[in-house]
């Protein structure tokens, strides 16, 4: 039971989870957002372009014409056909490049917008799964696929009852252009393709947004962990614990070799009777007093069997002993409150040797 409980998906993605799948490429993106940020821009900029599009192309047509009555007079076509070429391939660089160029740009936009700036080569680097035929038939026939199918079922219905109500609503319109120009005629039909168009994109911005969501949605879905791959995780990130747990006890027996080996060095050792024991080091040239060691129960217990193997005077000071130990660390200088009775300490070992 346990087992399965640690296999169970509940957990909520860790950091480092969501940095390697950001890395990969694997974020929650939608194509319907871009599919729409792009048909906007398109259909935006084509409704103010139109109209210089269309002067472009009558004013080349009115050039052709003059030109064909003024090359067959001279009985020249070859340089008629070139610059016939020549023009229409201009013609479409001024109209097609700007419009590829606005897709381009808002297709970036569309994909910055959802994920922000990302660049990942590992999501088009080859792999077997995407050609194990198991693996596509499960892709064929998973959740998002159908979910896929019917989104795009349920889009080409609601766009189509967009176009036919638009069209359907516009029919005494249409009986009204049977005495209008060409000219005017194309003129509404563009009117009226752009106004069922953005109707069109309206109802693709609401699906898109849901679409997003959705896909948001199922992001998390996969990318929650299991109790065991958290735990996996941070044995990982953090090392294992038995691991840890024996290098900080290394650490803490080569630091209280340090602090014992330094104890020889000491001219006096502190002591409270029951368990402290605190190693101070003072010679001629130092500016004060320094701890060397300290330690509590078996470790007082030790520091004072080396000081009495290296005839280091012991000094029984309760007080100082007590608040020295929760002041002063190995290595410190004695703080100038204890000046005094450190000073007195000393006095007394100093003319106990005889050196006073």
């Amino acid at each position: 039971m346990a087992d399965d409980d640690a296999g169970e998906k509940t957990e909520e993605p860790t950091a480092k989870r969501r940095s390697d799948a950001r890395e990969e490429g694997n974020v929650p993106k939608s194509t319907e957002v871009n599919t729409v940020v792009v048909l906007l821009a398109a259909v935006v900029f084509l409704r103010f372009a139109i109209p210089k599009i269309g002067d472009l192309v009558l004013d080349q047509i009115r050039r052709y014409w003059a030109m064909m009555t003024l090359e067959t007079a001279k009985g020249d076509p070859f340089v008629l056909l070139q610059t016939l070429f020549q023009d229409a391939i201009l013609i479409v660089v001024k109209t097609v490049i700007p419009v590829a160029l606005v897709i381009m740009i808002f297709g970036v936009i569309g994909n910055i917008a959802q994920v922000g700036l990302l660049f990942s080569l590992k999501s088009i680097q080859p792999k077997l799964s995407k050609i194990n035929p198991i693996s596509g038939m499960q892709r064929l026939f998973s959740m998002r696929a159908v979910v896929d199918t019917i989104k795009n079922i349920f889009k080409l219905i609601v766009v189509g009852a967009v176009a036919w109500i638009s069209i359907k609503n516009e029919y005494g319109q249409f009986i009204a252009l049977v005495n209008a120009s060409t000219f005017e005629i194309a003129v509404y039909m563009l009117k009226l393709s752009y106004a069922i168009t953005i109707k069109i994109i309206f109802v693709l911005l609401i699906i898109a947004v849901i679409d997003w969501f959705y896909q948001k949605f199922e992001h998390e879905k996969k990318m929650k962990m299991s109790k065991q791959e958290v735990k996996e995780e941070h044995k990982q990130q953090d090392g294992d614990p038995k691991i840890k747990g024996r290098i900080r006890q290394l650490q803490r027996e080569m630091a209280m070799r340090r602090m014992m080996s330094e104890v020889p060095k000491a001219t006096v050792v502190v002591t409270n009777p029951t368990h402290l024991s605190i190693a101070i080091q003072y010679d001629e040239g130092m500016k004060s007093p320094i701890v060397v060691a300290k330690g509590v129960d078996h470790i007082a217990m030790k520091i004072r069997d080396i000081a009495k193997e290296h005839d280091i005077p012991l000094y029984e000071d309760v007080p100082l002993a007590r608040s020295m130990y929760d002041k002063v660390e190995p290595g410190d200088e004695v703080p100038i409150e204890f000046y005094n009775a450190v000073a007195e300490v000393l006095a007394f070992v100093y003319k106990m040797q005889g050196k006073v």
